[in-house]
C-alpha cells in the first residue's frame, strides 16, 4: 500500500515509516498553526516564534499518531497478530496489520486500543498545560500542550463513530460478529455504516466550499473521499478472505492452457493464438517442455512491421520465480503476493510440468461471481417463489 514509504527507525520491534504525502499535511499543519491559530489564541507574538510553536505542535500531533497506533499494534501482537509496522502518510497514521482479528473479542480489544490512548494522552498534555502554566515564561510552551490536548481529545472522539475503518466501526463490527458469527455480514454492515459517514463528510465539505472556508471543506472532502475507499476496499477484503479461505491455485487455475511454439511468428501468436483464443498471456512450450511466457506487454515493445519476421523463441521471457506459482499455494497467498510484487499473471508449475495459468483477472470473475450467487440466494431466501396450484396440493395433502 505504501511502496514509497522511507523507514525511519525499529521501535519495539515495529518498523516506523513516513510516506511522502505525509510532508503535505505536515507542512500543512504547520502552516494553518503558525499563521492562524497561535495567532488568534496567544496574540502579540512574532512571526518566528508562531513557527516554532507551529513546528512542535505538528511534531507532537504525529508523536500522538504514532502513540495511537503503537497501542492498537502492542495488543494486536499481544493476541497473535503479525504488524508489518507503522506507517505515517497524509491522512494521519496506520498499523499495517498482515491479517485479521480471528474473534470479535480480539477485534473490539484491538479497536479500543487506540482511542483509549489518545484520551490519556488529552488528559496528560492537559494535566501538564494546567501544571506549566504557573511557571513564569512558559506561554508559548502551554498553548502547545493545549492544544496537543485537544486535538488529542477530537482524535478519539472521531476514531470511535461507528464508521469501519475507523476504531469505531471496528467497534460496531466487533459487535455485530459477536452477535450473528457472520464476520463478512458485520463487516458489510460496518462498510455501509463507513460509507454513509464518508457521504456526510463530502457533503459537508462542499457545504464549507460554498461558505467560504475552502481550506476546511478541501480538506473533509478528501478524508470523506479516502473513508469511502477504505470502507468499500475493506469489504472486498473481507469478502476476498471469505470467499478465498480454503481455495488453492489448483482449484481456480485454468487448466491445460492454450500454449505457442518458439518456432511461432509474432503475427501468428496474435492472430492464431491470441485473438482467436482471446488471451494475452500465452506460456511458451516445445516438447512439452515449459520455456516461459510471452504476452501483450512483450509485443507493445516491438514494432507492428516487424511481428510477421519475428519469432516467438527470440521475446518471449524465460522462466523466473516472479511469474510461477506451486498448485498448492492457497490463494490468500497468492493475493498477497499480487499486491506485493505487482504481477498478476502466473504460470502455474508442478516438476517443471505446465498445469495451468492463473491471473488476477481470473480471481475478481470468481470473487465478483461468488458475491453474485450469495445475493440471489438471500433475495431467494427473502423473496422466495409463489407455489404453483400443483406444490400447493402436495402440501396440504402431506
Amino acid at each position: 500500500m505504501f511502496s514509497n514509504a522511507v523507514k525511519l527507525l525499529t521501535l519495539n520491534r515495529f518498523d516506523i515509516k513516513v510516506d511522502p504525502s505525509w510532508l503535505i499535511i505536515a507542512a500543512l499543519i504547520t502552516w494553518s498553526l503558525s499563521k492562524q491559530y497561535f495567532p488568534a489564541t496567544y496574540p502579540g507574538q512574532g512571526g518566528w516564534i508562531y513557527l516554532a510553536m507551529g513546528l512542535a505542535a505538528m511534531l507532537g500531533f504525529f508523536m500522538s499518531l504514532l502513540l495511537h497506533e503503537l497501542s492498537h499494534s502492542i495488543v494486536a501482537r499481544r493476541f497473535g497478530l503479525p504488524i508489518k509496522g507503522i506507517t505515517l502518510f497524509l491522512f494521519g497514521g496506520v498499523a499495517e496489520m498482515e491479517q485479521e482479528p480471528q474473534t470479535a473479542s480480539v477485534e473490539l480489544w484491538v479497536a479500543l486500543a487506540g482511542p483509549a490512548m489518545s484520551l490519556m494522552l488529552a488528559f496528560g498534555f492537559w494535566v501538564l498545560a494546567g501544571v506549566l502554566s504557573i511557571i513564569p515564561m512558559s506561554g508559548e510552551v502551554v498553548q502547545v500542550m493545549s492544544y496537543l490536548a485537544a486535538v488529542n481529545l477530537v482524535l478519539a472522539i472521531f476514531n470511535l463513530v461507528p464508521a469501519f475503518p475507523l476504531d469505531g466501526g471496528r467497534v460496531l463490527r466487533a459487535y455485530l460478529w459477536q452477535r450473528s458469527g457472520d464476520i463478512l455480514k458485520a463487516t458489510e454492515i460496518a462498510s455501509k455504516w463507513g460509507a454513509a459517514f464518508a457521504y456526510v463528510l463530502m457533503g459537508q465539505g462542499i457545504f464549507s466550499l460554498f461558505q467560504g472556508a475552502q481550506v476546511a471543506g478541501l480538506w473533509q472532502l478528501l478524508i470523506g473521499a479516502f473513508l469511502l475507499f477504505a470502507a468499500r476496499g475493506s469489504y472486498q477484503n473481507q469478502l476476498a478472505r471469505t470467499v478465498f479461505a480454503d481455495k488453492t491455485v489448483r482449484a481456480l487455475m485454468v487448466p491445460n492452457p492454450v500454449t505457442v511454439s518458439p518456432e511461432r511468428t509474432l503475427s501468428e501468436l496474435v492472430n492464431l493464438i491470441m485473438l482467436r483464443h482471446r488471451v494475452s498471456f500465452v506460456p511458451v512450450v516445445e516438447n512439452d517442455v515449459l520455456l516461459g511466457h510471452i504476452d501483450t506487454a512483450v509485443l507493445g515493445g516491438l514494432d507492428r512491421e516487424n511481428w510477421a519476421n519475428t519469432r516467438v523463441g527470440d521475446v518471449f521471457v524465460g522462466l523466473t520465480d516472479d511469474v510461477t506459482v506451486d498448485p498448492d499455494m492457497a490463494v490468500q497467498d497468492l493475493m498477497s503476493r499480487i499486491a506485493k510484487h505487482r504481477q498478476r499473471k502466473f504460470l502455474v508449475v508442478e516438476d517443471q510440468r505446465l498445469l495451468g495459468v492463473i491471473t488476477l483477472v481470473d480471481l475478481l470473475e470468481y470473487l465478483n461471481l461468488s458475491q453474485q450467487l450469495e445475493r440471489n440466494s438471500m433475495n431467494l431466501n427473502q423473496n422466495p417463489p409463489p407455489l404453483n396450484q400443483q406444490d400447493a396440493d402436495f402440501e396440504r395433502r402431506f
